[in-house]
């Protein structure tokens, strides 16, 4: 999630509250709604929690226990958390330190999974997480029965910075952000397409096996998308933001079947790209906000919107956030977005060659008093399998921006977990 102004949650409320007001009755009866099954323990973003704040989450299937499958997910500065199916942690892993007392420390952001990546002992599963304080990726083996367990750090000592050219930009934090994994299913070769915070860079990185059983990776090429857009008045729109700062991706997934990229432009929509980082990009969806003029005021750093022209999307409310494919054998599916600004997710067909059409939308609603739904979402991750008898048609995992624990005093995030078939139930 991306709070660079502190005028962007206010804006994002009287946004919300202008359209509940003006078009979110005609739209309501079209949204539906699905409760979750289960919640991890909320996290705590201060010292006393460790500086954990949930961002990201990946779904690893145990294909020789489905029952048995775990959910790896970011918790930024307070590092990783793996988590089974009744949503309890079975494993936490520190963010490494930055190299000085001075330096940024370790944040974990996103995490995505290759299956079957050819190491020097063999095929292995293995998590990739972008570590956005040492602008590095970090590589973990799965092994679910393992001691110590069940995630093992293999990545390579010697990896060099992603982006950055010394510790003193790694320090600037203009690092390793989103993150999404694709395996060339014509070469057999695997890659992580990583985005830059606070700007519009994508790069492909391939990953690299050593032969003492570690993991590195080094970059193919990289892509910039645009940060000014002409609309079609003929002006340029750019998205409002600190000085210095430009519309950044975060969320991303790659369809397996057809090397397609899904980015999330979080202020300006959604891309799909090819994941080799060639060709055009094309803009599939826009947010409600494209367009809209901004003024930025230093003195009160916020940003004053100025009349909506029109140009904008009818689907989602910035930011876009976590992306995910619910994928099915026939090429079938669902391209999945969190429209932070208006807590809902939107459906789109899968297939490209149906444009990406939008198919629905719902919002994860609370279960009970002591269940809610979720907020303000950041990451999301499907998995469109059986997984034992608790999830039998799949698992949708979301981020919950804002949870209510017991203890209202402190912020709270976390993870939901929800029935795969009641959210495309709620599509339908």
């Amino acid at each position: 999630m991306t709070i660079r102004l502190v005028a962007r949650a206010s804006m994002l409320v009287l946004c919300t509250a202008l359209a509940a007001s003006v078009s979110l009755p005609a739209r309501a009866s079209s949204i539906g709604s699905v409760r979750p099954k289960a919640e991890t323990a909320p996290l705590y973003d201060d010292e006393a929690g460790g500086d954990a704040n949930a961002d990201d989450p990946a779904i690893w299937r145990n294909s020789a226990d489905p029952g048995r499958s775990l959910v790896v997910a970011t918790a930024k500065q307070g590092g990783l958390r793996v988590y089974d199916l009744d949503a309890r942690e079975v494993q936490s892993i520190p963010a490494p330190a930055g190299p000085g007392a001075d330096d940024a420390p370790g944040r974990f952001n996103n995490v995505d999974l290759v299956q079957g990546l050819q190491l020097s002992g063999g095929r292995a599963d293995v998590a990739v997480v972008s570590d956005r304080g040492n602008d590095r990726l970090r590589i973990y083996r799965i092994d679910r029965d393992r001691a110590g367990g069940p995630l093992t750090d293999i990545t390579d000592p010697a990896v060099h910075p992603v982006f950055s050219a010394d510790q003193a930009e790694i320090n600037g934090q203009k690092t390793a952000y989103g993150l999404a994994t694709w395996t060339d299913r014509s070469t057999g070769r695997s890659y992580a397409l990583v985005s830059r915070r606070n700007r519009t860079r994508i790069a492909l990185l391939e990953l690299i096996a050593t032969p003492i059983g570690t993991v590195g990776y080094r970059q193919v090429r990289t892509i910039d998308l645009p940060s000014s857009f002409r609309l079609p008045n003929g002006t340029y729109w750019t998205p409002c933001a600190e000085p210095g700062e430009l519309p950044q991706v975060e969320g991303m997934v790659v369809d397996p079947a057809d090397g397609t990229l899904y980015a999330g432009q979080e202020d300006v929509g959604i891309w799909r790209i090819d994941a080799g980082l060639t060709g055009t990009p094309e803009l599939i969806d826009k947010v409600r906000e494209y367009g809209v003029p901004n003024t930025y005021d230093e003195g009160t750093e916020e940003c004053a919107p100025g009349a909506d022209p029109g140009y904008g999307g009818k689907r989602l409310t910035a930011d876009v956030e976590g992306l995910t494919l619910v994928t099915e054998p026939d090429g079938d599916g669902y391209l999945l977005a969190s429209s932070q600004g208006d807590n809902t997710f939107v459906a789109y067909d899968r297939e490209r060659d149906d444009d990406n059409e939008f198919e629905g939308a719902f919002r994860i609603t609370a279960a009970s008093t002591t269940l809610d739904g979720s907020e303000v979402c950041d990451g999301a991750a499907a998995l469109n399998a059986p997984l034992g008898s608790k999830y039998p048609k799949g698992l949708l995992v979301v981020q919950d921006g804002k949870e209510t624990p017991g203890d209202g005093e402190r912020e709270a995030t976390g993870f939901k977990f929800v029935d795969l078939g009641k959210v495309l139930d709620a599509i339908d």
